[in-house]
Order: C-alpha cells, then structure tokens, then sequence
C-alpha cells in the first residue's frame, strides 16, 4: 500500500505543478486537451525520452504571450474552431518531419493574429473571456445602465430613446419594453412587466397622465441575448391652474400687441384752411392761381343760377 500511496502523491504533486503552471500556457489550455498537445509532441519527438520533454517546454514556450488574452465572452467558439484547426495542422507537419521549434511559433502566432481580430465588437467590455485561468468575468461595463430622470407636465409628450454609446451589430437587434407604474424608480426586473406593443429603439407616450409615473426599461438584444438594459423614470407633474393659464396666456398678448397707428400708418392729407395757414402758401403764383379758381367757381355759380332761372320760367 505505501508504493501506491507515494505513487498517489507524486501524481498529485504533478498535477498541482500544472495547474500552477497554467498561466504559461493561457489560451493552449484553455482551449486544447492534455491528450491533443501530447499527441502532437508524441508525433513530433517519439513516444518517451528527453526529446519529448523538449517538445513539450517548446509548445508552452511558443504560446507564452498569449497568457493575459481577453476576449468576448461569445468569441470563445470561435477561438476553439481556431485552435481545432491549429492542432491538426501541427499533427500534419509532425507527420512530415517537420521541427517543432518552427512549427510552434508558427502557430501561436497565428493564433494572436486570429485573437486580435476577436478583441474587436459591440460593448467589447462586458463579459469577458480570460485565457489566464480559463474563466470569464462580468461586465466592466454594467449590463444595467443608470436610471435617466424624466419630467414631463400633464398632458404633454413623454420620450424615450433606447441607444447606447459602443457600436452594434447591423442585424438581429431586437428591443424590448418593460413599464413598472405606481410612481416606482426601481431596476429590479421583478416589479416591471411587459409592454408587447413598443418594439422599436424610440417609445412615445402622447398624452402624458398621472398613471404613467414610474420606471420604463428598454433592453437591448443581440439574437435573443440581453446587450444592455436602459431605465428611464417618468415624473408626471400637474398642470399649472386655470387662473394661471389664463394669465399666461394674457401676458402673451401683451407682448404680441402693438398699437394701431403704427400698424395703419397713413399719410398726412391736411384742408384747405391748414394750407393757407402756413406762412409761405400765398405767394404770388398761389395768389394767381386762387384768383383764377375763385373766377372759375363765381362763373360757374352765375351759369348754373341762370339755366335754373330759364329753366323755371320756360315752365311757367
């Protein structure tokens, strides 16, 4: 019993070593088996020997750089895709006798080529993925974004705008409403309920009532998966009285109005009296011409007094 128990603790001793040892390795853990990376170096080096030993220091050497990698939480298919194809090419060039100590640089670096085209996307700061330690870790960026605060007078529009400031994907985004009334400012999911009938990234409620107080959630989904949830509370306050209104509504008009004359300007047409009152209106050619209009006018009295005359005599 006591060789299998010594066995037993060098055994886990070797497997405590490895753990240690995992953030060496980083993402060649993470995403490739004990059996695979032995395989290759079996193929590479022989079955057993130093060379092996070697081979397998050259592997985790090679993919040292990439111990601190953080991706995309979703991204992590995609880099397991890339390291599938990476251990079947390493298995291809083992078989042709290939080195190692080319081939695995090679390879990782590669891999980084393929890891910094992943660390791009939308809320790239959210869930992340880390290759040091192979675990994942929640949002820098919250998924829940702060409540917005909302006032909005009785009767008027209320509106609400479901954007974010990082990019996202041109297909399958989806929005989704959620209202919890009663005047509650709250982020907890288990007081809103759905409203089915907003859908897009813009909700308007015309016209605002008092039953509209509360918080109004927005998410935003990436192929039925949550991106970031937007809160938004709705204050309702009263309408001003009417005996204020009214008054609103008069200092208005006063400030529109203005007074007549200058709005129906006319020009100055003064009478005959006015004209001969001022002192350069009789100068002679004046003089002259009012004598001949007074002629004109005493001519024209004499015919028209002597046709009535004729007129009425002629009668008779």
């Amino acid at each position: 019993m006591a060789p299998l128990a010594q066995d037993s603790a060098v055994l886990c001793a070797l497997v405590a070593l490895t753990v240690f040892r995992a953030p060496a390795w980083a993402c060649l853990i993470c995403f490739t088996s004990y059996k695979e990376r032995t395989r290759i170096c079996q193929i590479f080096a022989g079955i057993q020997g130093p060379e092996l030993e070697k081979c397998q220091e050259a592997f985790s050497s090679a993919f040292a750089d990439l111990a601190d990698i953080e991706i995309n939480y979703d991204d992590r298919s995609h880099l397991h895709d890339a390291f599938t194809q990476m251990t079947h090419s390493l298995q291809e060039i083992a078989a042709a006798q290939g080195s190692f100590n080319v081939a695995f640089p090679d390879a990782a670096e590669k891999m980084r080529k393929v890891v910094m085209k992943l660390k791009g996307g939308f809320q790239d700061v959210a869930r992340r993925f880390l290759c040091y330690g192979c675990y994942s870790k929640a949002c820098n960026f919250p998924l829940d974004c702060p409540v917005q605060d909302l006032t909005v007078t009785r009767g008027q529009q209320a509106k609400f705008s479901c954007t974010v400031n990082f990019q996202l994907p041109k297909e399958e985004i989806t929005y989704s409403w959620k209202f919890a009334g009663g005047g509650l400012r709250t982020q907890d999911q288990s007081y809103f309920r759905d409203i089915p009938r907003a859908q897009g990234y813009l909700a308007r409620i015309r016209p605002v009532q008092p039953t509209h107080s509360g918080t109004f959630s927005c998410s935003i989904l990436h192929d039925q998966r949550p991106v970031a949830r937007l809160y938004f509370f709705l204050n309702v306050t009263s309408a001003p009285p009417r005996g204020e209104i009214e008054l609103q509504v008069s200092f208005r008009k006063v400030l529109r109005w203005a007074p007549k004359e200058t709005e129906t300007l006319e020009p100055w047409r003064p009478s005959l009296g006015e004209l001969l009152a001022r002192p350069e209106a009789l100068t002679p050619g004046n003089q002259c011409l009012l004598a001949a209009l007074a002629a004109v006018a005493s001519a024209s009295a004499t015919l028209t007094v002597w046709v009535f005359f004729r007129w009425y005599f002629k009668g008779n």
